[in-house]
Protein backbone atom coordinates (compact mmCIF):
# COMPACT_ATOMS: atom_id res chain seq x y z
CA UNK A 1 0.00 0.00 0.00
CA UNK A 2 1.23 3.53 -0.81
CA UNK A 3 1.05 5.51 2.45
CA UNK A 4 0.12 9.20 2.66
CA UNK A 5 3.69 10.40 3.34
CA UNK A 6 4.96 8.44 0.35
CA UNK A 7 2.22 9.91 -1.84
CA UNK A 8 3.31 13.44 -0.91
CA UNK A 9 6.95 12.59 -1.57
CA UNK A 10 6.02 11.06 -4.91
CA UNK A 11 4.06 14.17 -5.88
CA UNK A 12 7.19 16.20 -5.17
CA UNK A 13 9.32 13.71 -7.11
CA UNK A 14 7.09 13.92 -10.15
CA UNK A 15 6.78 17.66 -9.90
CA UNK A 16 10.55 18.09 -9.82
CA UNK A 17 10.93 15.74 -12.78
CA UNK A 18 8.92 18.04 -15.00
CA UNK A 19 5.37 16.82 -14.43
CA UNK A 20 2.72 19.34 -13.36
CA UNK A 21 1.11 18.04 -10.24
CA UNK A 22 0.76 21.31 -8.39
CA UNK A 23 3.61 20.35 -6.08
CA UNK A 24 5.94 22.38 -8.27
CA UNK A 25 4.78 25.43 -6.31
CA UNK A 26 6.15 23.86 -3.18
CA UNK A 27 9.78 23.65 -4.29
CA UNK A 28 12.13 25.21 -1.82
CA UNK A 29 9.70 24.93 1.09
CA UNK A 30 10.72 22.99 4.12
CA UNK A 31 7.40 21.38 4.91
CA UNK A 32 5.70 18.55 3.07
CA UNK A 33 2.46 19.73 4.62
CA UNK A 34 2.81 22.95 2.65
CA UNK A 35 3.51 20.90 -0.47
CA UNK A 36 0.40 18.82 0.07
CA UNK A 37 -1.75 21.94 0.48
CA UNK A 38 -0.72 23.07 -3.02
CA UNK A 39 -1.72 19.84 -4.75
CA UNK A 40 -4.88 20.09 -6.92
CA UNK A 41 -6.21 16.83 -5.41
CA UNK A 42 -6.32 15.18 -2.02
CA UNK A 43 -3.42 13.01 -0.89
CA UNK A 44 -5.91 10.22 -0.25
CA UNK A 45 -6.98 10.36 -3.88
CA UNK A 46 -3.35 10.27 -5.06
CA UNK A 47 -2.55 7.35 -2.77
CA UNK A 48 -5.52 5.36 -4.09
CA UNK A 49 -4.61 6.06 -7.72
CA UNK A 50 -0.98 5.01 -7.19
CA UNK A 51 -2.05 1.83 -5.43
CA UNK A 52 -4.28 0.91 -8.39
CA UNK A 53 -1.73 1.90 -11.04
CA UNK A 54 -1.15 -0.67 -13.83
CA UNK A 55 2.62 -0.28 -13.35
CA UNK A 56 4.68 -1.20 -10.33
CA UNK A 57 5.72 1.76 -8.18
CA UNK A 58 8.52 2.01 -5.61
CA UNK A 59 9.57 5.11 -3.69
CA UNK A 60 13.27 5.18 -2.80
CA UNK A 61 15.34 7.73 -0.86
CA UNK A 62 18.86 8.99 -1.49
CA UNK A 63 20.37 6.17 0.59
CA UNK A 64 18.69 3.61 -1.69
CA UNK A 65 16.28 2.70 1.08
CA UNK A 66 12.81 1.53 0.09
CA UNK A 67 9.93 3.48 1.64
CA UNK A 68 6.88 2.14 -0.19
CA UNK A 69 5.69 -0.05 -3.04
CA UNK A 70 2.26 -0.66 -4.51
CA UNK A 71 0.47 -3.96 -5.08
CA UNK A 72 1.58 -4.25 -8.70
CA UNK A 73 5.23 -3.91 -7.64
CA UNK A 74 4.76 -6.64 -5.01
CA UNK A 75 3.44 -9.01 -7.68
CA UNK A 76 6.16 -8.17 -10.21
CA UNK A 77 8.92 -8.63 -7.63
CA UNK A 78 7.37 -11.77 -6.09
CA UNK A 79 6.94 -10.10 -2.69
CA UNK A 80 4.35 -11.60 -0.38
CA UNK A 81 1.52 -9.10 0.29
CA UNK A 82 1.97 -7.24 3.54
CA UNK A 83 5.53 -8.50 4.13
CA UNK A 84 7.16 -5.22 3.10
CA UNK A 85 8.93 -3.38 5.94
CA UNK A 86 9.40 0.34 5.43
CA UNK A 87 13.04 1.40 5.56
CA UNK A 88 14.56 -1.84 4.34
CA UNK A 89 17.43 -1.59 1.81
CA UNK A 90 16.28 -1.72 -1.78
CA UNK A 91 18.87 -4.45 -2.41
CA UNK A 92 16.77 -6.86 -0.30
CA UNK A 93 13.98 -6.51 -2.89
CA UNK A 94 15.92 -5.82 -6.13
CA UNK A 95 19.46 -7.19 -6.15
CA UNK A 96 20.77 -5.70 -9.40
CA UNK A 97 23.96 -3.75 -10.10
CA UNK A 98 22.24 -2.14 -13.12
CA UNK A 99 19.44 -0.76 -10.95
CA UNK A 100 21.86 0.45 -8.29
CA UNK A 101 23.97 2.26 -10.88
CA UNK A 102 20.96 3.82 -12.63
CA UNK A 103 19.53 5.07 -9.32
CA UNK A 104 22.79 6.74 -8.36
CA UNK A 105 23.05 8.34 -11.80
CA UNK A 106 19.48 9.64 -11.59
CA UNK A 107 20.11 11.18 -8.17
CA UNK A 108 23.48 12.65 -9.14
CA UNK A 109 22.50 14.07 -12.54
CA UNK A 110 18.90 14.93 -11.62
CA UNK A 111 17.44 13.50 -14.79
CA UNK A 112 15.23 10.48 -15.60
CA UNK A 113 16.88 7.13 -16.25
CA UNK A 114 15.66 3.91 -17.85
CA UNK A 115 17.08 0.56 -16.79
CA UNK A 116 16.49 -3.12 -17.46
CA UNK A 117 17.53 -6.23 -15.56
CA UNK A 118 16.55 -9.85 -14.89
CA UNK A 119 14.40 -10.56 -11.85
CA UNK A 120 14.94 -14.28 -11.65
CA UNK A 121 14.06 -15.32 -15.19
CA UNK A 122 11.72 -12.38 -15.77
CA UNK A 123 13.11 -9.48 -17.85
CA UNK A 124 12.19 -6.20 -16.11
CA UNK A 125 12.26 -2.55 -17.15
CA UNK A 126 11.95 0.59 -15.02
CA UNK A 127 11.85 4.37 -15.43
CA UNK A 128 13.45 6.36 -12.60
CA UNK A 129 12.16 9.87 -11.85
CA UNK A 130 14.37 11.78 -9.38
CA UNK A 131 13.38 14.80 -7.27
CA UNK A 132 15.50 17.58 -5.85
CA UNK A 133 14.33 16.48 -2.41
CA UNK A 134 16.41 13.31 -2.78
CA UNK A 135 13.63 10.83 -3.62
CA UNK A 136 13.31 8.62 -6.68
CA UNK A 137 10.03 7.26 -8.01
CA UNK A 138 10.59 3.94 -9.82
CA UNK A 139 7.92 2.78 -12.28
CA UNK A 140 8.49 -0.81 -13.36
CA UNK A 141 6.93 -3.44 -15.56
CA UNK A 142 7.73 -6.81 -17.05
CA UNK A 143 9.71 -6.36 -20.24
CA UNK A 144 8.30 -9.61 -21.56
CA UNK A 145 4.82 -8.08 -21.97
CA UNK A 146 6.33 -4.80 -23.21
CA UNK A 147 8.42 -6.61 -25.80
CA UNK A 148 5.35 -8.43 -27.06
CA UNK A 149 3.46 -5.15 -27.48
CA UNK A 150 6.42 -3.37 -29.06
CA UNK A 151 7.07 -6.23 -31.44
CA UNK A 152 3.45 -6.18 -32.54
CA UNK A 153 3.50 -2.40 -32.94
CA UNK A 154 6.81 -2.45 -34.80
CA UNK A 155 5.58 -5.19 -37.11
CA UNK A 156 2.39 -3.21 -37.84
CA UNK A 157 4.29 -0.01 -38.62
CA UNK A 158 6.77 -1.89 -40.81
CA UNK A 159 3.98 -3.65 -42.68
CA UNK A 160 2.10 -0.41 -43.30
CA UNK A 161 5.28 1.40 -44.37
CA UNK A 162 6.20 -1.45 -46.70
CA UNK A 163 2.74 -1.44 -48.26
CA UNK A 164 2.97 2.34 -48.77
CA UNK A 165 6.53 2.47 -50.11
CA UNK A 166 5.86 0.37 -53.21
CA UNK A 167 2.91 2.38 -54.58
CA UNK A 168 4.64 5.62 -53.58
CA UNK A 169 7.71 4.66 -55.58
CA UNK A 170 5.52 3.88 -58.59
CA UNK A 171 3.67 7.18 -58.23
CA UNK A 172 6.95 9.11 -57.95
CA UNK A 173 8.17 7.51 -61.17
CA UNK A 174 4.85 8.36 -62.81
CA UNK A 175 5.20 11.95 -61.61
CA UNK A 176 8.68 12.19 -63.12
CA UNK A 177 7.34 10.84 -66.41
CA UNK A 178 4.49 13.36 -66.42
CA UNK A 179 6.93 16.19 -65.62
CA UNK A 180 8.92 15.35 -68.76
CA UNK A 181 5.75 15.80 -70.83
CA UNK A 182 4.39 18.80 -68.97
CA UNK A 183 3.10 21.88 -70.76
CA UNK A 184 2.29 25.37 -69.55
CA UNK A 185 -1.25 24.39 -68.59
CA UNK A 186 -0.56 21.31 -66.47
CA UNK A 187 2.99 21.97 -65.18
CA UNK A 188 1.84 23.59 -61.86
CA UNK A 189 -0.44 20.66 -61.06
CA UNK A 190 2.25 18.09 -61.85
CA UNK A 191 4.72 20.02 -59.69
CA UNK A 192 2.22 19.99 -56.80
CA UNK A 193 1.67 16.25 -57.29
CA UNK A 194 5.42 15.59 -57.09
CA UNK A 195 5.76 17.79 -54.01
CA UNK A 196 2.98 15.95 -52.15
CA UNK A 197 4.35 12.55 -53.12
CA UNK A 198 7.78 13.49 -51.78
CA UNK A 199 6.14 14.70 -48.57
CA UNK A 200 4.37 11.34 -48.17
CA UNK A 201 7.63 9.51 -48.85
CA UNK A 202 9.33 11.56 -46.11
CA UNK A 203 6.43 10.86 -43.73
CA UNK A 204 6.70 7.09 -44.24
CA UNK A 205 10.46 7.20 -43.67
CA UNK A 206 10.08 9.32 -40.54
CA UNK A 207 7.43 7.00 -39.10
CA UNK A 208 9.73 4.01 -39.56
CA UNK A 209 12.66 5.82 -37.95
CA UNK A 210 10.60 7.06 -35.01
CA UNK A 211 9.16 3.59 -34.41
CA UNK A 212 12.66 2.09 -34.30
CA UNK A 213 13.88 4.78 -31.91
CA UNK A 214 10.90 4.57 -29.55
CA UNK A 215 11.36 0.83 -29.23
CA UNK A 216 15.02 1.19 -28.18
CA UNK A 217 16.56 1.68 -24.77
CA UNK A 218 19.53 4.05 -24.33
CA UNK A 219 22.52 2.50 -26.05
CA UNK A 220 20.51 -0.04 -28.05
CA UNK A 221 21.57 -0.54 -31.68
CA UNK A 222 24.01 2.38 -31.62
CA UNK A 223 27.01 2.22 -33.96
CA UNK A 224 29.36 3.98 -31.56
CA UNK A 225 32.31 5.92 -32.98
CA UNK A 226 34.39 8.92 -31.96
CA UNK A 227 32.80 12.03 -33.50
CA UNK A 228 33.48 15.76 -33.65
CA UNK A 229 30.18 17.57 -33.10
CA UNK A 230 31.47 20.70 -34.84
CA UNK A 231 32.36 18.73 -37.96
CA UNK A 232 28.90 17.16 -37.96
CA UNK A 233 27.38 20.66 -37.91
CA UNK A 234 29.50 21.61 -40.94
CA UNK A 235 28.44 18.47 -42.83
CA UNK A 236 24.76 19.06 -42.14
CA UNK A 237 24.92 22.74 -43.09
CA UNK A 238 26.59 21.87 -46.40
CA UNK A 239 23.40 19.94 -47.24
CA UNK A 240 21.08 22.76 -46.15
CA UNK A 241 23.12 25.67 -47.56
CA UNK A 242 21.50 25.68 -51.05
CA UNK A 243 18.01 25.93 -49.49
CA UNK A 244 19.12 28.52 -46.94
CA UNK A 245 20.88 30.70 -49.53
CA UNK A 246 17.66 30.99 -51.53
CA UNK A 247 16.38 33.19 -48.69
CA UNK A 248 19.68 34.73 -47.63
CA UNK A 249 19.88 32.67 -44.42
CA UNK A 250 23.44 32.05 -43.23
CA UNK A 251 25.10 29.98 -40.51
CA UNK A 252 26.82 31.76 -37.61
CA UNK A 253 29.07 29.22 -35.89
CA UNK A 254 31.85 31.18 -34.25
CA UNK A 255 32.73 29.56 -30.90
CA UNK A 256 34.05 26.08 -31.66
CA UNK A 257 35.55 24.34 -28.62
CA UNK A 258 36.84 20.78 -28.80
CA UNK A 259 33.65 18.77 -29.11
CA UNK A 260 34.55 15.08 -29.26
CA UNK A 261 32.03 12.47 -28.17
CA UNK A 262 31.16 8.81 -28.65
CA UNK A 263 27.92 8.34 -30.54
CA UNK A 264 26.10 7.02 -33.58
CA UNK A 265 27.20 9.27 -36.46
CA UNK A 266 24.22 8.49 -38.68
CA UNK A 267 21.62 9.21 -36.01
CA UNK A 268 23.34 12.33 -34.70
CA UNK A 269 23.63 13.59 -38.28
CA UNK A 270 19.85 13.13 -38.55
CA UNK A 271 19.24 14.95 -35.26
CA UNK A 272 21.37 17.94 -36.32
CA UNK A 273 19.74 17.99 -39.76
CA UNK A 274 16.29 18.22 -38.16
CA UNK A 275 17.38 20.95 -35.73
CA UNK A 276 19.09 23.12 -38.34
CA UNK A 277 16.36 22.58 -40.94
CA UNK A 278 13.79 23.62 -38.34
CA UNK A 279 15.78 26.81 -37.64
CA UNK A 280 16.06 27.64 -41.35
CA UNK A 281 12.34 27.20 -41.93
CA UNK A 282 11.46 29.54 -39.07
CA UNK A 283 14.16 32.15 -39.81
CA UNK A 284 13.21 35.40 -41.57
CA UNK A 285 14.95 36.22 -44.85
CA UNK A 286 18.50 37.59 -44.63
CA UNK A 287 18.89 36.26 -41.07
CA UNK A 288 21.44 34.04 -39.33
CA UNK A 289 21.02 30.65 -37.72
CA UNK A 290 23.32 30.71 -34.69
CA UNK A 291 25.02 27.56 -33.43
CA UNK A 292 26.97 27.39 -30.19
CA UNK A 293 28.71 24.44 -28.54
CA UNK A 294 29.61 24.41 -24.85
CA UNK A 295 31.56 21.62 -23.15
CA UNK A 296 31.73 20.44 -19.54
CA UNK A 297 33.63 17.50 -18.07
CA UNK A 298 31.00 14.96 -19.11
CA UNK A 299 28.54 16.77 -21.39
CA UNK A 300 28.35 18.63 -24.70
CA UNK A 301 25.61 21.22 -25.17
CA UNK A 302 24.73 22.27 -28.72
CA UNK A 303 22.45 25.28 -29.00
CA UNK A 304 20.64 26.24 -32.23
CA UNK A 305 18.96 29.65 -32.32
CA UNK A 306 16.85 31.25 -35.03
CA UNK A 307 15.72 34.88 -35.22
CA UNK A 308 12.05 34.19 -35.83
CA UNK A 309 9.11 35.01 -33.57
CA UNK A 310 9.95 32.33 -30.98
CA UNK A 311 7.80 29.62 -29.43
CA UNK A 312 4.32 30.13 -28.08
CA UNK A 313 3.30 28.57 -24.74
CA UNK A 314 1.47 25.84 -26.66
CA UNK A 315 4.61 25.16 -28.71
CA UNK A 316 6.74 24.74 -25.59
CA UNK A 317 4.21 22.28 -24.14
CA UNK A 318 3.69 20.11 -27.24
CA UNK A 319 6.78 20.71 -29.39
CA UNK A 320 8.19 17.17 -29.18
CA UNK A 321 4.90 15.35 -29.72
CA UNK A 322 4.20 13.38 -32.90
CA UNK A 323 2.64 15.43 -35.72
CA UNK A 324 2.55 18.62 -33.68
CA UNK A 325 2.66 21.71 -35.85
CA UNK A 326 3.06 25.11 -34.27
CA UNK A 327 1.62 28.43 -35.32
CA UNK A 328 1.83 28.44 -39.17
CA UNK A 329 2.46 32.20 -39.10
CA UNK A 330 5.93 31.46 -37.67
CA UNK A 331 7.02 29.56 -40.80
CA UNK A 332 9.13 31.66 -43.18
CA UNK A 333 9.71 28.91 -45.75
CA UNK A 334 7.37 27.33 -48.29
CA UNK A 335 8.68 23.90 -47.28
CA UNK A 336 6.67 21.86 -44.78
CA UNK A 337 7.90 19.00 -42.60
CA UNK A 338 6.31 15.73 -41.57
CA UNK A 339 5.55 16.92 -38.05
CA UNK A 340 7.88 14.21 -36.71
CA UNK A 341 11.26 15.96 -36.93
CA UNK A 342 11.62 17.14 -33.35
CA UNK A 343 10.07 13.93 -31.95
CA UNK A 344 12.86 12.07 -33.78
CA UNK A 345 15.48 14.45 -32.34
CA UNK A 346 14.17 13.78 -28.82
CA UNK A 347 14.33 10.01 -29.29
CA UNK A 348 17.86 10.17 -30.75
CA UNK A 349 18.93 12.24 -27.75
CA UNK A 350 17.37 9.72 -25.34
CA UNK A 351 19.02 6.72 -27.03
CA UNK A 352 22.35 8.50 -26.47
CA UNK A 353 21.53 9.16 -22.80
CA UNK A 354 20.94 12.86 -23.47
CA UNK A 355 18.01 15.23 -23.86
CA UNK A 356 16.72 18.11 -25.98
CA UNK A 357 15.27 21.34 -24.57
CA UNK A 358 13.29 24.20 -26.09
CA UNK A 359 13.12 27.83 -24.95
CA UNK A 360 12.85 31.40 -26.17
CA UNK A 361 15.99 33.53 -26.34
CA UNK A 362 15.89 36.75 -24.26
CA UNK A 363 17.03 38.63 -27.36
CA UNK A 364 14.31 37.11 -29.54
CA UNK A 365 13.92 33.92 -31.53
CA UNK A 366 13.64 30.26 -30.60
CA UNK A 367 16.37 28.08 -29.07
CA UNK A 368 16.70 24.30 -29.26
CA UNK A 369 19.44 22.76 -27.12
CA UNK A 370 20.78 19.24 -27.63
CA UNK A 371 22.60 17.88 -24.56
CA UNK A 372 24.73 14.76 -25.06
CA UNK A 373 27.13 12.80 -22.84
CA UNK A 374 30.68 12.58 -24.11
CA UNK A 375 30.71 8.86 -23.40
CA UNK A 376 33.71 6.60 -22.92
Amino acid sequence: MVPVAAAVALALALGCSGFWLGARQARGRSSRRQAAENLPFSIGQLSAVLEAAPLGLLLIDGQLTLHSLNSKAERLLNQAPGRFSRGQPLQTVIDSANVDRALRNALRQQRPERVEWLEGEEPMEATLLPSREGWVAMWLNSRRSLESQLTQQGRWVSDVAHELKTPLTSLLLLGDSLAEQANVANAPRIERLQRELHRLQQLVGDLLELSRLENSLPGDDLQQELLDLGELVDEVWSMLRPLAEQRGVVLSFLDRPAALLWGDGSRLHRALLNLLDNAVRYSPDQAAVEVRIAATDQWLELEVRDHGSGFSEADLEHLFERFYRGDPSRVRSSRSGSGLGLAIVEQIALTHGGRVLASNHPGGGAVLELVLPKGA
